[in-house]
């Protein structure tokens, strides 16, 4: 069908919505496009179709406002006639004819909607377009009845232009004339010289003797200058850098100058408390979910994966579960491989895409103290504090589901959600769960198999932990709105004994190369350049004789094993001696037992496992229908991943 204009349109382009009442969080709600039916006239089940509105929501926040304090540089921000300080992001909503009250709102991830390829299986492309019927995928969420919304959030993504599939950025004032010290890293895995690189934040000068460039190897080796490192400002936006010998495509390089012009990107974190409020609350025409004087919301789930889960806990951390009025923002919430950490948001010259991996961006202040939802004393620093802090004190702490990979306890810090800060068992709040997908890397495509990979040592693993979200959601769901308990707490821990030291966590297995290897969690002192002043205690997750880990939500791709399967996997060539990052492997078992007697494989064979030709597809089904009883897998995936294995299909 093609989009018309809506009623909403041509008001703007006759001359304008008027304002909202001056206390309202979203003065201004643009409807750009409303398509119904959406995805080709899809119908999903007793839902309906669906009706997919895009959109522009201004913000207006009083500066003066204790609950907007925390966000930095708003007092020094241009402010509108009211005396407020504005802000416009993009907003998608895909809702179904008959929805059942429940507002899903999903963080968009470098502006990308990624729910789709975790949830419903399709592509990544598919889920940004949200055009065709088939870029629903399973059609899942809107089969449920949720009414799903994306806010943008982040202010160094452009703006949506459009385009179908176009990312989803935030359009936030600038504080023109501000200077400060910023910091840039890259690795950029070639050896060209000279190489050209972007600048997050413009130069306030271009003399190169102003701004310092370094490399180095590895993260923790010192900064260098050695001979034949220089660089040029090409413009206020960008370098060239002409590259040392000696250093290969992994080496890091680090500029650090004087920036100018920071946008207030904590107004981001803002938007997201604000336009979700007001889809939640706002009962006048402003609304697009809005129907006959009313909201059809009536309770809020936040949900967000890899950076956009750490925003999620961003979020909670600065007390923005709390809107303006005192309510609480997110009924639930659900960050998906967070790990520890959070972003790098809520600061002046902020980066909010820095990733602290394995290699690059390791110290930009993403993954500092608070780690845990509980309140805890910095063992290095002495601070005391948690997640949970600040809403416990307005009364406004969702109910939170915390889903893990297995590939956050190496590489994102992932254990420091159930330790202290000296590596003791910490305990959960009463409103939170703790679960990892076990094996799982972190983030698979929904159809990916093992494959190979030049840059790691082991084959990559495949492990999708979509049949895993499905279920959790479902408990999410059935804990905000009934108040039924979910699943038990399924993270290592100290207290049974599934999580433990580094070293020798492994049986020795022939050709697995287990060495030891994580991201270390460290405390780093800002500064530019940052310091590292000392080192948290890490712990990992135990693993049985086959290799396979022990504790957490184990898919039957783990419990009816044909290889071991690690969230860890070293790299090859360039960055060696790091972890591949957010990359898991797999390693076979034999297929006999002859064969594993002649590799010295103490990994019993797939012939002493699966004796009868039924035997492996009926270990899927027992594993399956264990997950189902457990409500950490549902019956329609059940009986999907028991036909696959009887049809030799399960992911492998």
């Amino acid at each position: 069908m093609k989009t018309m204009p809506t009623i909403a349109t041509l008001a703007l382009i006759g001359g304008g919505l008027a304002a909202g009442p001056a206390a309202a969080e979203v003065t201004r709600f643009e409807t750009i496009s409303a398509e119904m039916p959406a995805l080709q006239g899809r119908s999903f089940g007793t839902r309906g179709r669906a009706e997919k509105i895009t959109g522009r929501a201004t913000i207006a926040l009083d500066p003066a406002d204790p609950r907007n304090a925390v966000i930095a540089d708003i007092a020094l921000s241009p402010r509108n006639a009211e005396g407020r300080v504005e802000a416009t992001a993009d907003v998608v909503l895909l809702r179904p004819e008959r929805p059942n009250g429940l507002l899903l709102v999903e963080i968009p991830n470098r502006g990308r909607k990624l729910i789709g390829p975790l949830v419903e299986g399709s592509a990544t492309e598919a889920s940004g377009r949200l055009e065709q019927a088939d870029d629903a995928g399973r059609g899942f969420l809107l089969a449920q009845g949720y009414t799903l919304a994306w806010i943008g959030w982040q202010g160094d993504i452009a703006p949506h232009d459009g385009r179908a599939g176009a990312g989803m950025g935030i359009r936030l004032p600038v504080l023109a004339g501000v200077t400060g010290p910023s910091r840039e890293e890259w690795s950029f895995e070639n050896t060209q010289s000279p190489v050209e690189a972007p600048l997050t934040w413009p130069a306030a000068e271009l003399d190169p003797a102003k701004a310092r460039l370094t490399v180095r190897a590895k993260p923790e080796d010192p900064r260098a200058t050695p001979p034949g490192l220089s660089f040029r400002f090409l413009d206020a936006k960008r370098i060239a850098i002409t590259r040392p010998a000696g250093f290969d495509g992994s080496a890091l390089y680090e500029l650090s100058y004087t920036a100018r012009d920071p946008a207030v990107m904590g107004l981001g974190l803002a938007a997201i408390r604000d336009v979700a409020t007001f889809l939640r609350h706002d009962a006048s025409d402003r609304n697009p979910l809005a129907a006959r004087g009313r909201s059809t919301i009536d309770r809020a789930v936040g949900f967000g994966i890899s950076q956009s889960g750490r925003v999620l806990r961003d979020l909670l951390y600065l007390g923005l579960n709390e809107d303006e009025q005192g309510r609480m923002v997110f009924d639930g919430m659900m960050p998906h491989i967070a790990g520890s950490r959070r972003s790098f948001t809520n600061a002046r010259f902020a980066q909010p895409g820095r990733n602290p991996g394995p290699h690059l961006d390791r110290y930009y202040p993403a993954d500092q103290f608070p780690f845990a939802y509980a309140t805890t004393t910095d063992a290095l620093t002495g601070r005391r504090d948690g997640l949970f802090l600040r809403c416990r004190l307005s009364n406004t702490c969702p109910k939170l589901m915390h889903v893990d990979s297995e590939y956050e306890l190496w590489g994102s810090r992932g254990a420091l959600v159930t330790t202290d800060t000296r590596g003791a068992d910490l305990g959960q709040p009463p409103e939170v769960r703790v679960y990892m997908v076990t094996g799982a890397p972190h983030f698979a495509n929904p159809d990916a198999k093992t494959a190979t990979d030049p840059a790691c040592a082991l084959p990559v693993s495949p492990l999708h932990a979509g049949a895993a979200s499905r279920a959790l959601l479902t408990a999410l769901d059935s804990w905000v709105t009934d108040g039924v308990a979910p699943p038990a707490s399924r993270y290592p821990s100290r207290a049974d004994g599934t999580l433990g030291a580094p070293a020798h966590l492994y049986p020795p297995i022939p050709g697995l190369p287990y060495t030891g290897l994580y991201n270390p969690a460290e405390w780093v002192e800002p500064g530019n350049p940052p310091v590292v002043r000392g080192t948290y205690p890490l712990l990992l997750p135990k693993v049985g004789p086959d290799g396979n880990t022990l504790a957490g939500i184990r898919l039957p791709l783990i419990e009816a094993p044909r290889a071991t399967y690690t969230a860890w996997n070293p790299t090859r060539g360039t960055a060696a001696g790091t972890l591949c990052n957010q990359k898991g492997g797999v390693l076979p078992f034999a297929a006999t037992k002859a064969a594993a007697d002649a590799a010295h494989d103490p990994r019993p064979s797939l012939e002493e496992r699966y004796p009868e030709p039924n035997a492996y597809a009926a270990a899927v089904k027992a594993a399956a229908d264990r997950m189902v009883a457990e409500r950490t897998l549902l019956p329609a995936d059940a009986a999907e991943m028991a036909k696959e294995a009887d049809e030799g299909r399960l992911a492998r």
